[in-house]
Order: structure tokens, then C-alpha cells, then sequence
């Protein structure tokens, strides 16, 4: 799916200038004249950033925003009004609005926040089908190495590994390596990191 700028206000002039200015840009542009409209042509899997009014028929801004909350669609929104106030704008904010910004707004301020949106959409895609795979790998872990894993991050070697779950040493890297396998771990660094990464020591009890 292209990376896209949604465009979503109604007012039909709006939309208009702003899609041939993103378009003259050469990016992928989608307008649409409230949040119910854009609501029925989204999907999770929909990727870019949302350029949205506060004040529409229907559902407001405010309202799209938590909708799209409530539907784990998590793309980049900036809020683009002109009836903004302080308390509407913290609380767009407060809800994860990546920025407020008080039409009409400059163009190329504008261009440069949508840029760094769709740029942090793309990283957090990257970072969330890292953590998938990542978990997926941890779920083929067998028990006795989940439990080698919790104890490697937390810096226990070998020896006091083995004296804590009454095996040899040679048994603790046996299994370390097979984790190390399993987990695409180059070194023992690496190990360490993909477990905080995954925050697997925590939240994933042993099989």
C-alpha cells in the first residue's frame, strides 16, 4: 500500500489546494469531506498520515482521532484548523496528534510536518514487524531456554546459571547457543538487546 497524505475537511477549497500542493510534491494524496467518509475507506493496514480539521459535520477532528484510537489505526495526525484554542489543541496533543498547526499555514511548514509524519509511520511499522518476528522466535524458545535468557540478561554467566538451575556450565552454553540460533543473535550484546527489545523477560512468562 502507497504511503498517503489524508486529507479530511470539509470544506472542499481546503482540500483541493492542499492536495495539489502534496501532489506538486509527488506524494500520494486521498481527500476526503468528513471522518465518516475517510473512516469507511481506511484500514489498519492504511499507511501515510492524516492531515485533519477540528470542526467538521458529523464527527469532529477530535472525535476521528478517537475513533481511530479505538481502532488501533495508528497513523500520524496533524491537526489543521482554523478554530483552534489552547485546551482543544493540548488535548489533540495529549491524545497523540503529532502536531496543531492554525490555518492557513505555511507551506512549507506544512510540507515539512507532514514529511516528518509519514517518516515516523514508516519507523513505526518497521519497529512493530521487528517486534512480531521477534516475539514469534521467542515463542519457538523452549522453557528451560527462556528461563537461560532471562538469566544471560540480567548478567548472570554461565557458571552462575548453572549453579542456579543445577545443570553444567557446558549445558547453560549449549542452550545459550541454541537461543542465540533461534533468536538470530550474534553475540552476547546482541542477545541482551533483542530481549529488552521484544521486553519478553517481563511480559512473557516461561512454557
Amino acid at each position: 500500500m502507497t504511503p498517503t497524505v489524508f486529507i479530511v475537511d470539509d470544506d472542499a477549497a481546503v482540500r483541493d489546494a492542499l492536495g495539489a500542493l502534496f501532489l506538486a510534491e509527488g506524494l500520494a494524496v486521498s481527500a476526503h469531506a468528513s471522518a465518516e467518509d475517510f473512516l469507511a475507506a481506511c484500514l489498519p493496514i492504511t499507511q501515510g498520515c492524516i492531515l485533519l480539521d477540528l470542526r467538521m459535520p458529523g464527527l469532529s477532528g477530535i472525535e476521528l482521532q478517537k475513533v481511530l484510537i479505538d481502532r488501533n489505526i495508528a497513523l500520524p495526525v496533524i491537526f489543521l484548523t482554523g478554530h483552534g484554542d489552547v485546551p482543544m489543541s493540548v488535548r489533540a496533543l495529549k491524545s497523540g496528534a503529532v502536531d496543531f498547526l492554525e490555518k492557513p499555514a505555511d507551506p512549507d511548514i506544512l510540507l515539512a510536518r507532514v514529511r516528518e509524519a509519514m517518516a515516523m509511520d514508516v519507523r513505526r511499522r518497521s519497529a512493530a514487524a521487528q517486534q512480531a518476528e521477534l516475539q514469534f522466535l521467542y515463542g519457538q524458545l523452549t522453557g528451560r531456554e527462556r528461563e537461560i535468557l532471562g538469566m544471560v540478561a540480567q548478567g548472570k554467566t554461565s557458571k552462575e546459571i548453572a549453579r542456579a538451575l543445577d545443570i553444567s556450565p557446558r549445558t547453560v552454553e549449549v542452550h545459550r547457543s541454541h537461543v542465540m540460533d533461534k533468536l538470530g543473535a550474534q553475540s552476547l550484546a546482541d542477545l541482551i538487546r533483542i530481549a529488552q527489545l521484544c521486553t519478553l523477560l517481563t511480559t512473557e512468562p516461561p512454557a
